[in-house]
């Protein structure tokens, strides 16, 4: 495997299951990959517990090979954002809580923590991430026990990584820059909501979406996005099994007002080891000019 040479900046996205990758900072990473930066994804679950959510994908077949069908998804998505190489943790899908998958000892969820912290350790040590982005500590509108895992794995892998005496076994040490946590922005639904509005189509976004906590006055760093609807559009279709492609949540907007509506990706800036003020509009903020001379 090659390693990133030491004038190239680099992201490591952690995601819970194939697709997540897709819906949260999908065109982020392909700015940053098309920008010349190393984007490697790891995706810590198969997805073999998830809901087959288009009914054209609802087959036998499909739910005999459900994990096989998802990898195969994964790799089209990431293809299209643009990641360089996608890793495994090699977890099984948790399910949600007081389901048998949530159980199961194979589960991400029910996963030795320290285990699981140093798989991701010896990750960030090879692959020697400036940034990583992971989950926030609030996940309260949607708490899946492995989105929670992330968050909970992420967080500690980050100063351990640096730590020559943690995980000793997981390769030379590796101190990250900077952490961020993915957000959607009350504002980007309010956006989406008003254009629903404005051309007439019925909003998927009732009032219990705006009853939901909000974080936007957490918001530290806004990367401009624009032109790159297509992508985050793309890759969420690549996810046919998890994805309905008539879905008034993902595709109800026509594309050119998908476009234009909020052409923005949020995040919470949650460490930083590097002086750069906020607010942001570059997760490498600080990070390039010690890195690219």
């Amino acid at each position: 495997m090659p390693v990133a040479p030491d004038n190239q900046l680099r992201l490591l996205s952690v995601h819970a299951h194939p697709d997540d990758e897709s819906s949260k900072g999908a065109a982020s990473v392909h700015r940053y990959h098309h920008e010349g930066a190393r984007c490697v994804l790891v995706c810590c679950t198969g997805g073999e517990a998830g809901d087959i959510l288009n009914p054209a994908m609802d087959t036998p077949e499909v739910r005999a090979n459900l994990h096989d069908v998802r990898m195969r998804e994964l790799e089209t998505a990431t293809g299209i954002i643009g990641y360089d190489e996608v890793v495994m943790l090699g977890y099984r899908d948790s399910g949600m809580p007081d389901t048998p998958e949530n159980d199961d000892p194979r589960s991400f969820a029910r996963a030795d923590l320290d285990e699981a912290v140093g798989r991701l350790v010896a990750i960030i040590r090879r692959e020697r991430p400036h940034v990583l982005v992971t989950y926030p500590d609030d996940q309260e509108g949607y708490p899946h026990p492995d989105h929670l895992r992330v968050h909970d794995i992420t967080m500690p892998a980050f100063d351990a990584a640096g730590d020559p005496e943690r995980h000793p076994d997981a390769g030379e040490p590796w101190q990250p820059l900077k952490v961020y946590y993915s957000a959607w922005a009350r504002a980007r639904i309010l956006a989406m909501h008003e254009k629903f509005v404005e051309l007439g189509i019925e909003s998927p976004f009732d009032e219990k979406w705006f009853e939901r906590p909000s974080q936007d006055d957490r918001i530290t760093t806004r990367v401009d996005v624009t032109g790159l609807e297509h992508v985050r559009r793309g890759a969420l279709m690549a996810h046919a099994t998890q994805v309905d492609p008539t879905s008034p949540f993902w595709f109800g907007l026509p594309p050119e007002a998908a476009a234009d509506v909020y052409p923005f990706e949020d995040f919470i800036l949650a460490r930083s080891l590097v002086d750069a003020p906020t607010p942001e509009d570059d997760l490498f903020a600080g990070i390039r000019e010690k890195v690219i001379r």
